[in-house]
């Protein structure tokens, strides 16, 4: 048990500490007190991405019964999910004044829902990923709801529902693999079943899993609820909810199909079916849509769905491109939401037709949003270029057979274009009537650090590809 702490637990540890500090000045301190909740959190954050160091991961470590797993993989994607988690939690600062009384127990729920994220990734059985899962998604639901007025909440009471059927979904699979192997641990069952033929039960469990899982990422047929969420959630908990859970479902989704759900042609043709649907789905439902939070909601579930197609053509290679893709987004993602939590402090709408002008009222921050925007359309010097010829390679690479999917999924990057620049276009058309935008500190930190990151990974990827492909290698 002192070795499981030490060697694998010292980071989460850490993350409940502050949670509990944080709920303890929530009951005997002065809520109105958002710098210090915020203060609290990144300090949390601060020591957990350093005792990172302390996880063995040559060679991995299993702990707590061979429920948990650490390695390089695990590792990367926990210190992105606290690197995220950071930049989050500087953007709150409005919805923590807005909210007034309860910034203590929003910073909190903020830090378990992280907390829950790193124990997805690291889930080596199915029991603890339920439960790592639901310490992921009750925090999100209150998360969601925060803001004033009617549309938080129900944002918030159809996340859940979603939530719930997914989870349903999810444990009715989990329930047949069970009664096949007579166990739950990931690895146990990957043994068991490289032994066998693919019975057609067995096929059922898997995909039962693999749509429990990926009906929570937005992708068909369960992709409508998302555009609903994103327009009535916060900027700053929408800066949360498309990257930390993503991450989090995507990072053991790859760990699942990679080992103990591959190995079956008919999982990886339904799974391109789908993506194949989500994204022609999204994208065409995004060229009539002028409400911006609904435009990245379209956009948030292409990505998923190109992210999930590359990873179900089961290879080292297409797990690199993942990886790389994922950690690309992810910042993207943040720059994006950072500018419009700004927009949305100032009292500025979020349709379209509102950006008018933006560009004559702040330069900075309208040229780190076009950027962002660029880099998920997939324009050369960032990122998002970087990532969009990486994942093209990788399905190339896959075979002739998939050369159909690569076709299609170039038709879709065209059709994407469109309306990222969209986006873009209004803001230097001439408007008088803008006012000068206020800024805070946390905000300029945020979007500056992620900017420079797009684009210095968009001029130099070759470190960050040589890093995913070794994790990809030693998974």
């Amino acid at each position: 048990m002192i070795n499981d702490f030490l060697n694998i637990l010292l980071p989460q540890t850490c993350l409940i500490l502050f949670i509990i500090i944080e709920l303890l000045f929530a009951i005997f301190a002065n809520n109105k007190n958002e710098g210090l909740a915020r203060i609290l959190s990144i300090t949390g954050l601060s020591f957990t991405i350093a005792l990172l160091s302390t996880v063995q991961i040559e060679p991995q470590y299993f702990g707590m019964r061979n429920a948990l797993m650490s390695d390089s993989y695990t590792l990367l994607f926990h210190f992105i999910i606290l690197l995220c988690g950071f930049f989050v939690v500087l953007l709150t600062r409005n919805l923590t004044n807005s909210i007034k009384n309860n910034a203590f127990t929003l910073q909190a729920l903020i830090l378990t829902a992280i907390l829950g994220a790193m124990n997805v990734i690291c889930s080596n059985d199915f029991l603890t990923l339920f439960i790592s899962l639901e310490l992921l998604s009750f925090p999100t639901y209150f998360l969601i709801a925060s803001a004033n007025g009617y549309r938080p909440k129900e944002a918030s009471f159809k996340y859940l529902i979603t939530s719930a059927i997914s989870t349903g979904v999810y444990l009715f699979g989990v329930s047949y693999l069970y009664g096949l192997t007579s166990t739950l641990n990931i690895s146990e069952i990957y043994e068991i079943i490289i032994t066998k033929e693919t019975s057609l039960i067995q096929i059922f469990s898997m995909l039962m899993i693999i749509f429990g899982l990926i009906s929570k990422l937005a992708l068909f047929p369960f992709a409508n609820w998302i555009i609903d969420i994103y327009k009535g959630t916060e900027t700053s908990i929408l800066a949360f909810l498309s990257t930390i859970p993503k991450l989090a479902l995507f990072g053991i989704l790859c760990r699942l199909i990679v080992f103990p759900l591959s190995g079956s042609f008919e999982i990886t043709t339904v799974i391109i079916l789908i993506s194949l649907i989500t994204g022609f789905w999204a994208n065409i439902y995004a060229l009539k849509e002028h409400n911006i939070k609904a435009i990245l909601a379209c956009s948030s579930s292409a990505n998923a769905s190109y992210i999930m197609l590359t990873a179900s053509l089961v290879s080292v290679y297409n797990l690199s491109t993942v990886i790389f893709y994922l950690l690309c987004y992810v910042i993207l993602n943040i720059t994006v939401f950072a500018v419009l939590n700004i927009i949305e402090t100032n009292k500025i709408g979020l349709f379209i037709d509102d950006f008018k002008g933006l560009f004559k009222t702040d330069k900075i921050t309208t040229i780190t949003y076009v950027i962002a925007i660029l880099g998920l359309a997939g324009f050369p010097v960032t990122s998002g270029f970087v990532a969009k010829i990486y994942l093209f390679s990788a399905i190339a690479h896959s075979g002739l057979i998939f050369l159909p999917v690569l076709f299609l999924l170039l038709i879709l990057t065209v059709i994407a274009l469109y309306y990222y620049l969209k986006l873009i276009f209004p803001i230097f058309e001439d408007f008088n009537n803008k006012e000068t935008l206020e800024i805070g500190f946390s905000q300029k930190i945020v979007i500056i650090v992620t900017t420079i990151i797009t684009i210095l990974v968009g001029i130099y990827p070759e470190k960050l590809i040589e890093l995913c492909r070794y994790i990809a290698y030693n998974i």
